[in-house]
């Protein structure tokens, strides 16, 4: 028998996440609430990527008490043998009589025939990008009209709309990070082009799968448009709520939501309605500004429009002060900042190291640089706690990516031929034109040296810091050239503080989870590019605005600390933007 270790990395290599049978009942439950009486008293339902089974033994266990009288018409397909086998398995015990199919379904969806099916149920494969490899990914984009970076759930859902008849319905599951990340579009376009979401479920950090899956459930109909598409999240809370032991999915399916307690742990349950699109609810935004300079100038009606909006929870309050925000909000971040991820070497153990001292062969000095990583990181300063540094083989006096010659510098050029073959298995970086010894993002290290803030890429809190070290920037991190942000260095400057005043604030938290919302396992949060950019600025030259730029500026200096000038920062920002508290 193969060990339970191998065994989960076919599961991860293959992107199988099979489907645990109290989510599967949930799922199949939901599906069925849409599904309207079949006229031919037969209700056909498609898994494409069905494994064991589960999905469609769970409709027709759900089916018989919500449609009586309805044969279920089962179809199956999987590329996995061994799990088809147990599926069959199933339906012989049961006495069902399934239709099952081994063999690639993205390869025979073409020879089916248009409105086959009432219902999809699906749990499809997950496999990204780098695990397809390139071509693939490439002959998948182009066979199913997908843009940009894909994983395999994407052509999966690409085939769906056309098999369901009219009024059909979806159920998808997959990792729900498609609601809201720029990967994730293909998705969100494909459930709007063809379908219209009536249900949607984020199940955040419930930990329903044995494997780190955050999951979502996603109820879609073919024709027949709705006014709002019911929108329910679940994620741990810290809070002090008192809450009673009850049933997790019962509790998605109350009216107003709240804190339940599962499994030992709390969950705040939030309903709402679902927002695709900013289009035809843009805010129009007339702002009279006062620039860096003090000068007062009449910006253009500008929209809050992204062709690519991701999808967000929508409340009556939080649309409202979501709309106050936005009518003081003079940038974005992304207006005014580039955001940078740090540096990425794909090989950390050879180029990283707290203890080069005890490294032989050494190499030179000047090549090990000091690396800020997120553990370095507070909000407003860096703190090092270790002597990381990493070995850069890069000429840092060209403007230009530049390798270093190692004949210049024999110690590192021995060190790094000890290790050639970590290094040249890492075949994209040959194949990108690139010198074996380099590393795959280099940055820009003529930057370093200038004033930086830095933030990490995973953190339960915001924690924006001030750099002036000249240390290099780790792939855990983001960071923003301080030189970048204006024409002026003072102007330069006031701007890195008050990004740093905004984003370290109860409102840029709560601004974030508002519109972001990509939120991990334990409170944790994506502070990527695409979600930062996100952030709103006030007006620079306002005087609310200076009275933030003062305050940051007190904490970056350690002049200001503790909860009582963090409540005082709130204040401040709120005041910026014309809302009350956070």
């Amino acid at each position: 028998m193969a060990s339970a270790a191998p065994a989960a990395r076919d599961r991860k290599r293959h992107g199988r996440h099979y489907t645990p049978p109290a989510l599967a009942r949930f799922l199949a439950g939901r599906l069925l609430a849409q599904v309207p009486r079949p006229d031919s008293g037969v209700l056909r339902v498609l898994d494409p990527a069905c494994g064991d089974g589960e999905l469609l033994f769970a409709l027709r266990t759900e089916a018989a008490a919500v449609l009586p009288g309805v044969r279920v018409a089962l179809t199956g397909y999987d590329l996995d043998a061994t799990a088809l086998a147990v599926a069959r398995a199933r339906d012989e015990a049961a006495g069902i009589g399934a239709d099952w199919h081994v063999g690639d379904f993205l390869t025979v969806a073409a020879e089916l025939g248009a409105a086959s099916f009432d219902a999809v149920i699906t749990n499809p494969p997950y496999v990204r990008t780098q695990q397809l490899g390139g071509v693939t990914a490439q002959l998948l984009s182009k066979q199913f009209g997908l843009r940009g970076r894909i994983d395999l759930t994407h052509p999966f859902v690409a085939t769906l709309p056309r098999l369901l008849a009219t009024g059909g319905v979806l159920g998808l599951l997959c990792a729900n990070r498609f609601l809201t990340t720029k990967a994730g579009a293909n998705i969100r376009r494909l459930l709007l082009a063809e379908l219209v979401p009536v249900e949607l479920y984020d199940l955040g950090d419930t930990k329903l799968f044995e494997a780190a899956v955050l999951p979502a459930i996603t109820i879609a109909r073919r024709g027949g448009g709705v006014d709002n598409c019911r929108y329910v999240s679940a994620y741990e809370t810290a809070g002090d709520e008192i809450a009673e032991e009850t049933d997790l999915f019962a509790a998605l399916l109350g009216e107003h939501g709240g804190v339940v307690l599962h499994n030992g742990r709390t969950f705040a349950i939030e309903v709402g309605t679902l927002v695709t699109s900013t289009a035809g609810r843009s805010l129009e935004i007339g702002v009279v500004a006062t620039d860096l300079a003090g000068q007062r100038r009449a910006t253009n009606r500008r929209r809050a429009r992204e062709p690519e909006t991701v999808w967000r929870m929508s409340h009556a309050g939080v649309d409202r002060w979501l709309a106050e925000i936005g009518a003081a909000t003079w940038r974005t971040f992304g207006e005014v900042a580039r955001i940078r991820v740090g540096i990425k070497t794909t090989a950390d153990r050879v180029f990283i190291s707290d203890r080069w001292c005890d490294v032989e062969p050494a190499p030179e000095p000047e090549l090990l640089l000091d690396l800020i990583t997120h553990h370095d990181l507070e909000p407003w300063r860096i703190t090092r706690s270790r002597d990381v540094r990493v070995l850069y083989p890069y000429d840092r006096t060209q403007s230009q990516r530049t390798p270093i010659d190692l004949h210049e510098y024999p110690g590192a050029a021995e060190y790094l031929r000890a290790n050639k073959d970590t290094l040249a298995a890492r075949s994209y970086v040959g194949a990108s034109g690139r010198e074996w010894f380099e590393i795959w993002v280099p940055q820009r290290p003529q930057l370093w040296q200038e004033p930086k803030l830095v933030f990490p890429d995973i953190s339960d809190r915001p924690r924006f810091a001030l750099d002036r070290s000249g240390a290099v920037v780790n792939g855990d991190c983001y960071w923003i050239a301080v030189p970048e942000l204006a024409e002026l260095p003072a102007d330069a400057e006031r701007l890195a503080y008050l990004l740093m005043g905004v984003a370290n604030s109860a409102l840029g938290l709560r601004f974030y989870d508002a519109v972001c919302g990509n939120r991990l396992y334990s409170g944790r949060r994506r502070w990527i590019t695409q979600y930062v950019s996100r952030l709103p600025l006030p007006d620079p030259g306002s005087t609310a605005a200076r009275a933030i730029i003062e305050l940051a500026r007190e904490f970056v200096d350690g002049r200001a600390s503790g909860v009582s000038a963090s409540v005082e920062l709130d204040e401040r920002v709120a005041a910026a933007f014309g809302v009350c508290g956070g």
